[in-house]
């Protein structure tokens, strides 16, 4: 593995963070977590047509730029480091990958492009707060049936005019506002339930969605209800949905830790150089001993969870699935990195007009909805044959 960024990554991440520079400041930020969409749609289409980012990992034959997981994570590093609202992880990482690797040529011809360019977000919908667990981050994902029984979830149902979704998914990424939905939807019955992907038009008659209130308004979360909904399924008939799902759960894990990481830098960034400034018995505050060995702590932490997500990336566009291991050092690197900043801004990182609050918010939201780490851990060591006769660690 080689370290250095080429002359192409090296110019995707100037050129991003010059632009979330100007266009995702502080101000901009809160204007757009207020908007109904929960982002800024003019910043989405500068990213699209400036460059090429809902494309980024795309095959050039789609319509996308033909990089790899690497420079997708690198782009979500400086999008993390903003905290930019925007439609990237749920239209580029989630479901775009599943559409590409799923879907039939028709399909792939038909969403791919507009995807890629930035003109159409989608949203993978996974009913109850399962996310982690339909992409098999926490656990594994064969007994997943989205929402599990005739009871709960999502049920699909076959009709002479094809299939017709009903059910309820919760805390959806951008389910709210995405123009196409990928509904997992459980076919059959109880007994031999059977998890698909289905595409439903973001216009479709009978679907309902609710923006939801969420613990990080950076990341906004719809609800979506579905009643009799026409739906088209994904790919053909026999395609087997769920070790795609825990394929993609990898990479996704990859893309998040470089994203967290990215937070987490920033987070510290900004608390070094207000500690720097602040004055307290006629001395910065930064130039007490405590405080430069609680910054250490953090910026050890921080670059220790950069390493190892720029490491998952490289992995994941090589076959090795380390993903999850990266995730869980970066969220916790990040809640480090958010605590020690809130308690260092002293009163004023305590305050809802402050920033620290964000980036907290961040790391808790991003474990609700994709950890805890302690399990991402597990299910890490569960995936490499750890302890699988029985051993106990020590």
């Amino acid at each position: 593995m080689d370290t250095r960024l080429t002359a192409e990554q090296d110019e995707i991440r100037r050129t991003l963070r010059e632009l979330l520079h100007r266009r995702c400041g502080p101000r901009e930020l809160r204007t757009a977590v207020d908007t109904p969409e929960g982002y800024d749609p003019l910043l989405w289409s500068a990213l699209a047509d400036r460059l090429g980012l809902p494309g980024l990992a795309l095959p050039e034959g789609y319509g996308g730029v033909g990089c790899s997981v690497t420079e997708l994570a690198l782009a979500c590093e400086e999008t993390g480091r903003a905290l930019a609202p925007s439609p990237l992880l749920a239209t580029s990482v989630l479901a775009a990958p599943l559409i590409l690797a799923l879907g039939t040529e028709a399909q792939r011809a038909g969403l791919l492009p507009r995807l890629a360019a930035g003109g159409l977000t989608a949203a993978l919908a996974v009913p109850g707060p399962d996310l982690a667990t339909a992409l098999a981050l926490t656990g594994r994902n064969d007994g997943y049936r989205a929402g599990g029984g005739r009871a709960g979830g999502v049920q699909a149902r076959r009709t002479p005019d094809g299939w017709t979704l009903y059910g309820q998914a919760d805390q959806v990424l951008d389910g709210h506002s995405a123009g196409l939905l990928l509904v997992a939807a459980h076919t059959g019955g109880f007994a031999r339930s059977r998890t698909r992907l289905f595409l439903v038009a973001g216009d479709a008659a009978g679907l309902v969605r609710t923006r939801q209130t969420a613990l990080d308004a950076t990341r906004p979360l719809g609800q979506v209800q579905l009643r009799d909904v026409t739906a088209e399924l994904l790919g053909d008939d026999d395609a087997d949905v769920l070790p795609v799902l825990a394929a993609l759960g990898d990479t996704v894990a990859a893309v998040l830790a470089a994203e967290a990481a990215g937070a987490a830098g920033r987070a510290l960034e900004r608390t070094v150089e207000y500690v720097g400034q602040r004055v307290q018995f006629g001395r910065p505050v930064g130039s007490f001993q405590a405080v430069k060995h609680r910054l250490a702590d953090v910026y050890v932490a921080v670059q220790a969870a950069r390493s190892a997500a720029c490491y998952a990336a490289w992995a994941a566009a090589h076959g090795e699935e380390v993903g999850r291991l990266a995730l869980a050092q970066a969220l916790e690197a990040l809640q480090a990195a958010a605590a020690e900043g809130i308690q260092l801004h002293g009163g004023i990182g305590f305050t809802w007009e402050h920033d620290a609050h964000l980036y907290f918010k961040r790391a808790a939201g991003d474990e609700l909805l994709f950890g805890p780490a302690h399990r991402l851990r597990d299910r890490a060591a569960e995936t490499a044959g750890l302890f699988a006769h029985g051993e106990v660690a020590v």
